[in-house]
């Protein structure tokens, strides 16, 4: 285990923290929030003492980076990102309690969007931006945005492809072009541009431009960190479709944008998972328009809050529009439903995926072929290409550890005393990284009520679900820390 190489990178990773956190801090000191600036100030004063430490523990390091290595640094770059990320809230006195303000961090760098605050509006606007950055920095990567803007020190050299892999979401990663750096810098380019693009017509509808940034934060990273007690509810028709709009297009596979861009659209149409993704969309917004029927004066308003909350929760964003407690059992089974389901592979979403949803059911297909014609090979393709079977065993695997840890979960937070519904709820939406559940966790309450216990154990379930499980996993497994 190259043990200075991955401190080396959780050094650059903190100073790409350190640096982000300069505008919140400026945004208070405009503010004249000198709370939160003596927040940050602290904050930022611990961040550049660990790099320093780092730095120095870890000179010499050299540039050898395996499959392991590259899961373990993910993992621990992300809980040391956290750890420090909520000092901000701690020291300011807005979240005193540190499990707290670790639970609000997490959930705002993995765009989960769970929240153990009951007000929002009150909070000082610094702190309000910091919480909302959290979700674009974790929307696509930390260090996605590192491999974008810097070599690393070892350029293209084998490594980066391990980081990438272990960050980005989804069953597999490639690149869309040779050079990793640049894939990375695509990648984030896209993102830049999604963002300018989602705060441009949320201003156009009047949105001021501060509360238009931190919405673009949440829905472009599919966060769902709002800014206002009511989440979405109180702003227009319009800004709400805007908002469901953006979601829908950051739930789509980025290399799709990518072939847009190359006006490579045949490729982006016969796209599997995008026909996956686009069909369960439009079918969860007709069935959840049909069942609640009558519970808005209009069809317009119908419409507009079925599609919505298909939107906010397939893409485990997390926003509310309205509290859809209140709707039938149906539409409930339905979201209930589009948060196991999530998004897709390679989006800034959450969930089991599309893709891995796809390859299961081709899987299983195969599976009842294979009975009925057991000497027949089989093989299980996607968009025309042949999945490798590593692929098809790795998916398999996610799926077990996707069971095994709801299932561990769900009986660990029971201890608080919380109904079923909660706790599977909570455990779901934190897992897949969406935010709100059902009852006592719903579109109107928060997670303040459980215990410290229970709450650490959710925000494992955030870091585990943004990660894909295995670069958590790693790092409680003794092989991992054996010397070769």
């Amino acid at each position: 285990m190259n043990y200075k190489m991955m401190g080396r990178f959780i050094g650059n990773i903190l100073m790409v923290e350190a640096v982000f956190m300069v505008p919140a801090m400026l945004i208070s000191l405009w503010e004249r929030e000198y709370a939160s600036v003596r927040a940050f100030m602290w904050t930022l004063a611990a961040i550049i003492l660990v790099v320093g430490l780092l730095k120095w523990l870890c000179r010499g390091s050299k540039n050898k980076f395996y499959a392991k290595e590259g899961l373990a640094c993910v993992g621990l770059s992300w809980i040391v990102m956290s750890l420090l990320g909520c000092l901000p809230f701690c020291i300011s006195g807005v979240i005193p309690n540190f499990v707290d303000a670790f639970f609000e961090i997490v959930s705002g760098f993995t765009t989960t969007g769970a929240s153990i605050l009951p007000q929002v509006e009150g909070l000082p606007r610094g702190i309000l931006y910091w919480r909302s950055f959290s979700h674009w920095l974790g929307g696509m990567g930390v260090l996605v945005f590192l491999l974008a803007v810097s070599s690393m020190g070892g350029g293209d050299n084998g490594y980066t492809m391990h980081l990438l892999r272990a960050e980005s979401p989804g069953p597999n990663v490639g690149k869309l072009v040779p050079k990793m750096r640049k894939t990375a810098s695509i990648l984030y380019l896209i993102y830049i541009m999604l963002t300018v693009l989602d705060i441009f017509f949320l201003v156009l509808g009047r949105m001021p431009l501060f509360e238009a940034v931190c919405t673009a934060f949440g829905t472009v990273g599919t966060g769902g960190f709002g800014i206002k007690n009511d989440s979405i509810a109180s702003y227009s028709p319009y800004l709400q479709n805007v908002c469901t709009v953006f979601m829908l297009l950051c739930g789509v596979n980025f290399t799709c944008f990518y072939l847009l861009l190359l006006r490579q659209f045949k490729s982006v149409f016969k796209d599997e998972e995008l026909r996956l993704y686009l069909g369960v969309v439009a079918g969860s917004i007709l069935v959840i328009a049909w069942n609640i029927r009558g519970f808005y004066d209009t069809f317009e308003e119908t419409l507009r809050h079925a599609a919505f909350q298909v939107a906010t929760i397939m893409t485990t964003t997390g926003f509310a529009t309205t509290d859809y407690e209140m709707w039938p059992g149906l539409s409930k089974t339905i979201l209930l439903l589009l948060m196991i389901i999530g998004a897709s592979a390679g989006s800034t979403g959450g969930g089991f995926k599309c893709g891995r949803v796809l390859l299961v059911l081709k899987s299983l297909r195969r599976s009842v072929q294979q009975i009925v014609h057991p000497q027949k090979v089989q093989v299980v393709r996607v968009n025309g290409q042949t999945i490798d079977e590593k692929v098809l065993q790795n998916t398999n695997a996610y799926l077990a550890a996707y069971a095994i840890l709801s299932v561990a979960s769900f009986l660990l937070i029971s201890v608080d005393g919380f109904s079923i519904t909660t706790n599977l709820s909570a455990v779901l939406a934190c897992f897949n990284n969406i935010g709100p559940g059902f009852e006592a966790v719903g579109p109107t309450c928060n997670y303040a009520a459980y215990g410290t216990f229970s709450k650490l154990v959710l925000a494992l379930d955030m870091l585990a679900g943004r990660l894909e499980i295995f670069p958590i996993l790693i790092l409680f497994s003794r092989t991992t820390w054996a010397h070769r």
